[in-house]
């Protein structure tokens, strides 16, 4: 048996893959969001322990037997938050998150002091990413700078409480801006940059290499005998490509989670800054990935079911499974500011085009589509670089909504495919990884591909009418731009 732990933004998920790599059973537990300023993002990291040790406490409970007989464990989670821990290997202040905007001031900071960052990057220097939180650090909060001994990553935090080891592996490390992505090595010129030094980063595994071992505690806690490996995991969207069997160059797919990701496997290091376009290592050695990132995809979604008070399936359910026309109603959905293909964090969300005779259908379609035109904006970053993509897999929970799997093959002009699975995609690709690690496999015989559910044909009117319409929605941020500070 095998274990795969997501530590996600907005709750952790564990899942049990037996050996035959069928899923078992799964558990998950919430983890709350911090906003204390505008544009900040915060979690305490001792709560991505708790829910992670409660997670698996639910499988045991449920499944002791299959508990008992795990081998590997691997582990996948939001990337880029900086964790800073003191001397004590405690945490010196709540770790600052992906979707925190604090730091747009220290990326051009960090790139006037680094002039080769884009070069050993392969990125742009965003708010999201590891390095300028730093920066920013370093200047706001001088005595915690100062008291750092090292900076981990959210999985890499839990792996160190789980076994006592500090590791890292090579997917989510390139979204620091500290790692030398085409050589696969912490890079000391772009630490130097922020004022951090080798022995501020933990040591560089690949994903499917051993980790770690699981503390003897949690494997007496859980029923576990004989040594338990961890694996060095990945960045929730490359373990997605792992659990999707996404692991061949061209292999895509679009995951609608709490942010949107647009995922292309490469077979070399392909940076593209200039279209804000990520270029991470895989999971796995010798792969490279490129991505574009919305912030907000389905967050949008929920963000509008709360201010509706409403339930998401609720607010779904009048649409039915396809739309005839575009909304008359456009959504901008950049409600946490955004990255590909405009790298602003002072990017604000809109709902543009209402009258009296908008409907609440109306707006729930805008929001749908407004995330599909964003994804169509990372696709086409995306298309700037290397060949066009063709066909997508569909991913996080979003894609449970067969309306907005038909909707986003219209807007985009591709085939969209509903997958099993595929909300614990990153779960079930990090058990894939702890597999590996634990049995020396082949990735190729253990990262097969998911069966697909439904497919989602481009139609051609509706493709006709979305490309008007999406045509009408690329004015609204530079017209709009001007009215934010």
């Amino acid at each position: 048996m095998f274990l795969g732990l997501d530590v996600g933004t907005s709750g952790v998920k564990a899942v049990l893959e037996d050996e035959a790599g069928a899923l078992v059973a799964s558990a998950g537990r919430p983890l709350a969001l911090s906003h204390p300023q505008p544009l900040w993002s915060e979690q305490n990291p001792d709560h991505w322990v708790e829910a992670s040790i409660g997670a698996i406490d639910d499988l045991a409970a449920r499944h002791p037997g299959e508990v008992s007989a795990v081998r590997g464990i691997g582990l996948s989670g939001q990337m880029h938050g900086a964790t800073l821990l003191g001397r004590d290997g405690r945490p010196l202040r709540p770790a600052i998150l992906w979707n925190d905007g604090r730091s747009q001031a220290q990326c051009a900071e960090l790139e006037r002091r680094c002039p080769e960052l884009h070069a050993i990057a392969g990125n742009l220097a965003m708010p999201g990413f590891t390095a300028p939180k730093l920066v920013w650090v370093a200047k706001h909060e001088p005595a915690i700078f100062a008291a750092v001994a090292k900076v981990l990553l959210p999985k890499a935090y839990v792996r160190y409480r789980l076994s006592g080891e500090m590791a890292e592996d090579m997917s989510d490390a390139a979204g620091t801006l500290w790692l030398d992505v085409g050589a696969r090595r912490w890079s000391e010129t772009l630490l130097a940059a922020t004022g951090l030094g080798l022995d501020h980063m933990p040591r560089l595994v690949e994903g499917n290499a051993p980790s770690a071992v699981l503390s003897r505690a949690l494997a007496q806690r859980w029923g576990m005998s004989g040594e338990v490996v961890i694996a060095g995991g990945a960045g929730d969207n490359a373990a997605s490509a792992i659990g999707l069997g996404a692991i061949t160059p061209g292999d895509a797919f679009l995951s609608l989670g709490t942010s949107g990701v647009l995922f292309r496997v490469t077979d070399r290091f392909a940076p593209a800054p200039e279209a804000a376009v990520h270029a991470f290592c895989h999971a796995l050695g010798g792969l490279w990935h490129q991505m574009g990132v919305m912030l907000s995809a389905a967050a949008s979604l929920s963000w509008l079911a709360r201010i509706l008070a409403t339930p998401e399936a609720a607010l779904l359910a009048p649409l039915g499974s396809s739309v005839d026309r575009p909304s008359p109603v456009q959504f901008l959905p950049y409600l946490d500011g955004e990255r590909t293909p405009h790298n602003d964090a002072h990017a604000a969300g809109a709902l543009v085009g209402l009258r009296s005779a908008a409907s609440r259908e109306d707006l729930v379609q805008a929001v749908l589509e407004g995330v599909g035109y964003a994804a169509r904006d990372m696709l086409a970053a995306l298309g700037r670089s290397a060949q066009q993509i063709t066909a997508l897999d569909l991913v996080g929970g979003g894609s449970r909504s067969v309306l907005w799997a038909q909707i986003m093959a219209d807007v985009l002009g591709v085939t969209v495919h509903r997958v099993e699975e595929g909300e614990v995609g990153a779960a079930i690709g990090a058990s894939r990884l702890g597999r590996l690690a634990a049995t020396g496999e082949a990735p190729a015989d253990v990262c097969r591909k998911p069966r697909r559910l439904q497919s989602f044909e481009p139609r051609a009117a509706q493709r006709a009418a979305y490309d008007d319409a999406y045509a009408q929605w690329r004015k609204l941020y530079p017209a709009l731009k001007e009215c934010h500070p």
